[in-house]
């Protein structure tokens, strides 16, 4: 049985009080935080409806859907702050006792994180107070997942299709398969995490696009290292001419860069992405119908 004693709580606060500082003499920081949004259920107990799956017209199988669920006990119903959840290092919600959400992702690998905020704040940059998981999750189109959360009790078994060694199969958050989920104190017994004035969130929807954007950016900034790392290497190997003194702009490698081709091929596939948003945002906008 877990306690919560006074001095690492006073500890916390000192390192959150850190961070203020450093916040108000640094920019250009990435502020980890839920400030108005951490309220725990001692405080506020989830009051949604009971489980339930969401309907396949709700999401789209070629996304996947990632449902969290907190199981009741005690530590979680006497919680004052609920730990804050992250996708691709963007918050959504914070998980309070026996409730469950959801959110639709795009395939891929999804970056999954909790962090237990102290007044809200959270960390900054790669400074955090609290970080309960941080793993990993390749999901592939037209799949649930589903991601327990309980930090008194492991599930029986791992998720058979993970390594041993994965994050998601050991810790406060694990990954379990849909016969686990579904037994009785399971997701079955939780209620949904509704968004209000108390605890608003931003589950509940799909997340795609923002997921996309990462992935573009990510995978740009990828390139672009890559690009100079090749350029690098072809100078050692005598297959680059140096700009002359009279003309900066001449100069460059004797062969085609790799990068080069990869990053055209990236970003022909984001405008190809692009073009079908704006194709389904007209088409959406087709279906309303005029009086006059």
């Amino acid at each position: 049985m877990k306690t919560r004693f006074l001095f690492p709580r006073f500890s916390r606060l000192l390192s959150a009080l850190s961070v203020v500082s450093l916040l108000a003499l640094g920019s250009g920081c990435t502020v980890y935080q839920s400030i108005g949004k951490s309220v725990g259920s001692f405080l506020h107990p989830v009051s949604g409806h009971d489980f339930v799956h969401i309907g396949n017209d709700q999401w789209d199988s070629s996304n996947a859907v990632l449902y969290f669920y907190r199981p009741h006990s005690q530590w979680a119903a006497d919680e004052i702050e609920a730990p804050s959840v992250y996708i691709d290092d963007h918050h959504y919600f914070n998980i309070r006792n026996d409730s469950f959400t959801w959110l639709e992702v795009a395939p891929g690998d999804r970056h999954i994180a909790i962090r237990r905020p102290l007044l809200g704040l959270e960390g900054l940059n790669s400074f955090s107070l609290s970080l309960i998981a941080d793993a990993t999750l390749t999901v592939e189109p037209g799949q649930i997942y589903y991601l327990r959360y309980n930090e008194l009790e492991e599930p029986d078994n791992n998720h058979p299709a993970l390594a041993e060694d994965h994050p998601l199969t050991s810790g406060d958050l694990q990954l379990v398969t849909r016969d686990y989920a579904m037994q009785a104190s399971e997701i079955v017994s939780t209620r949904f995490l509704n968004s209000d004035l108390l605890a608003p969130n931003h589950a509940a929807a799909s997340i795609v696009e923002t997921n996309e954007d990462g992935d573009y950016e990510r995978n740009l900034a990828l390139l672009e290292e890559e690009r100079e790392a090749e350029i690098e290497r072809l100078k050692a190997e005598g297959k680059y001419e140096e700009a002359p003194w009279y003309w900066p702009f001449g100069g460059g490698p004797t062969e085609p860069l790799q990068s080069d081709r990869r990053l055209r091929e990236l970003e022909r596939e984001y405008a190809a992405l692009e073009q079908e948003r704006r194709r389904k945002e007209e088409a959406e906008a087709g279906d309303g119908w005029w009086i006059f």
